[in-house]
């Protein structure tokens, strides 16, 4: 019986320190991050609705690494050391990703070897120019130019319609948590894309506040996500 307790106990002892060794294990230490730009300007997106998707070969990994853009662009992961495959999914974001010949995401590879940046180019359909956000009263105001970067006959498409949110906090959007209020203007009534005017009224806020963040929205016709302007801090 002796023998046999301290086998059990060898056992749990060797058991205890295998459990201990994996609990021990480093977690992820480089940090990847970058923005999505068009000629090294960044694109805004909504915050979080726009995947990545980053793929390591070995250690049994099949599945994706998912991450999201935040809503100036830029994005972040931790990693372990190592090789990566990094896709923006099809039908992903206000932009043409590169694809394969056979119509697949094409992917970038990315060595890791301790914390990089890396901006990845994208080719968007439309980008918003000058664009001037102000306030006045308790009126926002709109102008810029919405210029068409994809044109050819097989990838071109028409503006759906262009957006001015205004929202209490520095997360703005056309999401229904992300705005106090917004106004609309369809894309068939744009009668000048170089010269595009929008405004909204503030409501009534509470608490009341002195200032409102607003930004420029544009959703393409057949396009799921839109693109938005930089956020600005409007004083009222």
């Amino acid at each position: 019986m002796k023998i046999r307790f301290h086998y059990i106990a060898m056992l749990a002892l060797v058991a205890s320190i295998c459990s201990c060794e994996k609990d021990n294990y480093e977690a992820p230490s480089s940090l990847l991050s970058g923005r999505i730009v068009y000629q090294g300007e960044a694109i805004g997106v909504e915050n979080n609705q726009v995947p990545l998707e980053l793929y390591q070969s070995g250690f049994g990994k099949v599945g994706a690494i998912g991450s999201s853009f935040a809503q100036d662009g830029s994005y972040s992961a931790l990693l372990f050391d190592g090789d990566y495959k990094l896709i923006i999914p099809n039908g992903q974001g206000p932009f043409m990703w590169k694809y394969t010949s056979t119509g697949a995401p094409d992917s970038i590879s990315v060595a890791m070897n301790g914390s990089q940046t890396l901006d990845l180019e994208v080719t968007p359909y439309y980008m918003i120019r000058t664009p001037q956000i102000t306030g006045s009263g308790s009126t926002v105001t709109a102008t810029f130019k919405a210029e068409k970067i994809i044109t050819d006959a097989a990838n071109a498409k028409d503006i759906e319609r262009v957006s001015l949110f205004i929202n209490k906090t520095q997360f703005v959007s056309g999401n229904g948590d992300q705005r106090i209020a917004n106004t609309d203007l369809s894309g068939t009534d744009i009668t000048d894309i170089n010269n595009i005017t929008l405004s909204v009224g503030v409501p009534a806020t509470t608490p009341a506040q002195n200032y409102v963040y607003a930004r420029i929205g544009l959703k393409i016709v057949n396009v799921e996500d839109m693109l938005f302007s930089p956020v600005v801090k409007i004083q009222l």
